[in-house]
């Protein structure tokens, strides 16, 4: 696809993203395991970092650049971003004209509720640029109308779908889990997600799951494609974002997120979202672009 959105792939996209005047993101409602983004800026934008979920995204406008697993990557419009949880990578525009994309973060969870009746682990595909139309025309079903609310009917077959596009791309065959240990795995992360602002210490997960910390670790990491801290730290983050967002002051977030002080929050911020918070904060806000 060339530099001009169209084809059906943007349907109702292509006068709704302008190139980008200024750095912004725009977020839309919320769902459980499931975030919506339109980001828009030129240059440099996001230092390394690496989430938690699964980043799905289309590019709309621009060349869209990043490094991932030692390699520099473009991606034009028209174009499927996949990048997996817990794999470092940057963000920015490859040319003066800016950059305009639109990014899904599906919480593996969600795939794994999805793939568990098969017994099997999460897809990883090795490539993080796909010409795949069928594939972005899947997820711009959900990212096409972003101030849309999803609804848990949709979301059902989204990941359905979603997990069988996955698949088919990852080259390697996807390996099986024991079910003994899924349900391990989802017990922790669910006990986790409930104490999340406070220290939880390896004992409790231990009685929770009746595991040793060193099996549950790695059943988790094969589960959820990251480790039980990680995701009681991200966990934490994202609450530190929405009380960012909503304009809280930085001091009383880190506070109120269980970090030490507003320097330890903007650390691990930045090595979880690749840009300061405070940067973040004057970013988010408004609408998507345009025309």
């Amino acid at each position: 696809m060339g530099e001009d959105v169209s084809g059906n792939v943007f349907a109702g996209l292509e006068r709704s993203c302008e190139t980008p005047q200024a750095n912004g993101i725009f977020s839309a409602p919320a769902y459980p395991g499931i975030e919506r983004i339109q980001a828009q800026f030129r240059g440099d934008a996001f230092d390394l970092h690496r989430h938690d979920t699964y980043a799905l995204g289309v590019t709309i406008r621009g060349v869209q650049t990043f490094r991932y697993r030692g390699e520099r990557r473009y991606s034009q419009p028209g174009r499927v971003i996949v990048l997996h949880p817990d794999e470092l990578h940057d963000g920015g525009a490859a040319t003066e004209d800016g950059l305009v994309y639109r990014m899904l973060y599906l919480e593996p969870s969600l795939l794994v509720r999805c793939l568990g009746a098969a017994r099997i682990g999460l897809p990883f595909v090795d490539d993080p640029v796909l010409v795949d139309d069928r594939l972005a025309n899947l997820l711009l079903g959900a990212l096409g109308d972003l101030d849309r609310e999803l609804d848990e009917l949709f979301v059902d077959d989204f990941v359905s779908r979603v997990a069988d596009g996955l698949a088919g791309h990852a080259r390697a065959p996807l390996k099986p889990l024991g079910a003994v240990a899924l349900r391990q795995a989802n017990a922790a992360r669910e006990y986790l997600e409930a104490h999340a602002m406070r220290g939880v210490r390896s004992e409790e997960l231990e009685r929770v799951t009746g595991l040793d910390r060193f099996a549950l670790s790695r059943h988790f990491r094969a589960a959820f494609a990251t480790s039980p801290h990680r995701f009681l730290l991200m966990r934490r983050l994202q609450q530190a974002r929405s009380m960012i967002a909503a304009g809280g002051a930085l001091a009383d977030v880190a506070a109120a997120t269980g970090f030490a002080d507003q320097s330890h929050l903007t650390r691990h911020f930045k090595k979880a979202f690749g840009i300061a918070p405070g940067a973040w904060g004057s970013m988010i806000g408004g609408g998507p672009v345009s025309a």
